[in-house]
């Protein structure tokens, strides 16, 4: 008997999930668990993707990075100056309605040196879309986007971190990768400064990806606690283009990289 303890990323609700496998079969789900926490651990532990191909990753030290989901304009006297004050460049995932609205929110983001990611054109949940409109979700992003900043995205966030195959095999068909984050802020459901920082904090490890949004209430005042307090556990914050694994690697149900000799067959 195998149990395993996993987080739901595919809701806003993050369910605690316990797995129980026998002969390779799921037996039992069992934690604080909606209708899409029991599909998604039942398909996590039974049916992983494999896509392999070839990124960087840089070696050495512990590395974290932020992914920072965009609503609203952001405004050049906050997140962005916070940013440059502690020589901090992070990822900025962007949806094609959003690019349209702040058009020089987008190029500010570029010329500030951070990644930008795709989000989607409208936000939909991918997993019960066709392929040909998946295909259309991301690639029309991706061009509104190079036509600001001259470069198209090579990192693709699913809304709502929802993910399946035909997600994953349709973002590697579009010569991208694949973002999941691990560590959620909850700076979305607007917590005091303090606890987004602990809900950061108290989960964080070598090649965290921390969900964060540019347009939560706190989020611009709990930024610099959080750079601190990251760097202050011995991190270093980079954009998450600078985390991605070196050599071989599948992706996973949810939308997480590992190492390929760490996947089951």
């Amino acid at each position: 008997m195998e149990k395993r303890d996993l987080t739901c990323i595919g809701c806003p609700l993050g369910c605690q999930i316990t797995v129980t496998m026998e002969n390779g079969e799921v037996t039992d789900v069992k934690g604080n668990t909606c209708p899409r926490g029991d599909k998604y651990a039942r398909e996590e532990v039974t049916n992983p993707t494999r896509v392999v191909t070839s990124i960087v990753k840089v070696e050495g030290g512990n590395l974290a990075a932020v992914s920072v989901k965009t609503k609203d304009v952001i405004p050049k006297g906050k997140i962005f100056d916070i940013l440059d004050k502690y020589n901090v460049k992070t990822t900025f995932f962007l949806v094609g309605d959003w690019v349209e609205k702040y058009p020089e929110s987008v190029k500010e983001i570029a010329k500030r040196g951070h990644d930008v990611g795709n989000h989607s054109s409208t936000h939909p949940h991918m997993t019960q879309m066709s392929v040909d409109d998946m295909n259309t979700q991301i690639q029309t992003c991706n061009e509104k986007i190079k036509a600001l900043t001259g470069k198209c995205p090579t990192l693709f966030r699913a809304p709502y971190g929802d993910y399946n195959n035909d997600v994953v095999k349709t973002v590697k068909a579009n010569n991208m990768y694949c973002v999941q984050w691990d560590v959620d802020s909850l700076d979305w459901k607007d917590p005091t400064p303090k606890q987004i920082t602990l809900n950061i904090t108290n989960k964080l490890k070598d090649g965290s990806i921390i969900l964060m949004h540019n347009g939560a209430t706190n989020t611009p005042e709990a930024l610099p606690m959080v750079i601190e307090a990251i760097k202050a556990q011995g991190y270093e914050i980079v954009p998450i283009s600078q985390i991605l694994l070196k050599g071989n690697y599948t992706t996973d149900v949810q939308g997480k990289m590992l190492p390929a000799q760490n996947a089951t067959s």
